[in-house]
């Protein structure tokens, strides 16, 4: 998704996983137009617009555009709170700029994916690493580290800190990591501690991960089933 200038999905709605990190990525998203890998071909120039109104355009060729400015102090408030969703800490005191009461959903894949990268098993268990290349990147990583465990906890605690930081005194909600199977197996050494799962959705994540004894290690805080 870093590498695109612009999405357009066949399936989708506009609080959907897609639309949600694109709008945070700033990357113009269209999503749910049924047959868009079907009509737009490969290599072919389009344009996509998503400032006329609530439904996103797909035009063809590569059209110019103008830029609008509005004074933000001139937004008018609106009668419900408008909370955002961040998980890009470096992100977050510029996001802090637009007009919110807060964050209501602070996403701890970004900081886990993005920032700290390694399993948090492969941290605890760094000298039982089966893949050499493996523990040589983690040692790398985390080469101020003794206890590499803590690596994990200083990464995270950071970035959440930072969030919070941008948007005091606002409130911030965050969210424990719901990484699937597929996902934290991705991370630094993940391969050797995540089963694999026919369907990771619906299997081994969110509230079932930080409950399972076979996780409790890596998060040994007061966390009951």
């Amino acid at each position: 998704m870093k590498q695109a200038s612009a999405i357009v999905t066949d399936q989708g709605g506009r609080t959907c996983h897609a639309a949600i990190i694109a709008r945070e990525m700033g990357i113009p998203a269209i999503v749910g137009c049924g047959s868009a890998t079907q009509v737009i071909q490969s290599g072919q120039d389009i344009t996509v617009s998503c400032s006329e109104g609530e439904e996103g355009k797909v035009y063809e060729g590569l059209l110019g555009f103008d830029v609008q400015q509005a004074p933000l102090e001139e937004l008018p408030r609106t009668r419900t709170q408008i909370l955002m969703n961040i998980g890009n800490p470096e992100q977050a005191f510029s996001l802090a700029n637009i007009p919110a009461d807060g964050v209501g959903l602070a996403r701890l894949e970004f900081i886990i994916a993005n920032h700290i990268k390694a399993h948090p098993l492969a941290l605890l268990y760094f000298e039982q690493l089966q893949d050499e290349r493996v523990q040589d990147q983690i040692a790398a990583l985390t080469a101020s580290y003794d206890y590499k465990p803590n690596f994990f906890v200083d990464k995270l605690a950071r970035g959440v800190g930072m969030i919070t930081a941008a948007f005091y005194p606002k409130p911030v909600i965050v969210r424990m990591s719901d990484f699937k199977t597929n996902e934290y197996a991705n991370l630094l050494g993940g391969t050797q501690f995540e089963p694999k799962e026919e369907n990771p959705m619906l299997g081994w994540r969110g509230a079932s991960r930080y409950c399972d004894p076979n996780y409790r290690e890596a998060f040994p805080w007061n966390v009951k089933p």
